[in-house]
């Protein structure tokens, strides 16, 4: 019974550290989460408390471009109105902002659908508007925060 216990014991403590690796699927593409900020972004603080910190998770639609340039799109108030290059792939974020893409080993641009155009705010030495890329049989971490309503 002793023995039975330590094995019962030792078996919880593996499951334990099994649990605390992150799920990563198979295969490779783009995972990430997509937060909302707006508004005065200047630290302050009232009644002691941090008003700025008003960051959301949010769902949102995902357009996935090959490697687009900024010469390729027309911008108006931050964001892109018309862009030359063809959309691959479109996913929704869940009802926590988070999204996986399962997409070829690659090159690409990662655009937000926001109601008056799409968004990106990460641009590259080259001009290249939110650039990823993706390796075989790797997940590649991109967490995108959505801040055109936002000042500093």
């Amino acid at each position: 019974m002793k023995m039975l216990l330590k094995l019962f014991g030792f078996s919880l403590i593996i499951l334990s550290f099994a649990a605390c690796r992150p799920y990563v699927p198979e295969g490779q593409g783009i995972i990430g989460t997509i937060t909302w900020i707006e508004g005065n972004q200047m630290p302050m603080i009232q009644n002691g408390e941090d008003p700025s910190n008003k960051a959301k998770k949010v769902e949102r639609v995902i357009q996935i471009y090959p490697l687009t340039n900024i010469a390729d799109v027309k911008m108006e108030e931050g964001l892109i109105t018309a862009i030359a290059t063809k959309k691959i792939k479109e996913v929704k974020t869940d009802g926590t902002g988070k999204y996986a893409i399962d997409i070829s080993p690659g090159r690409y641009t990662i655009l937000t659908v926001e109601e008056d155009g799409l968004f990106a705010n990460i641009f590259d030495g080259e001009g290249n508007i939110q650039p990823v890329t993706v390796k075989e049989k790797e997940w590649t971490l991109l967490d995108i925060l959505i801040n055109y309503k936002a000042f500093y």
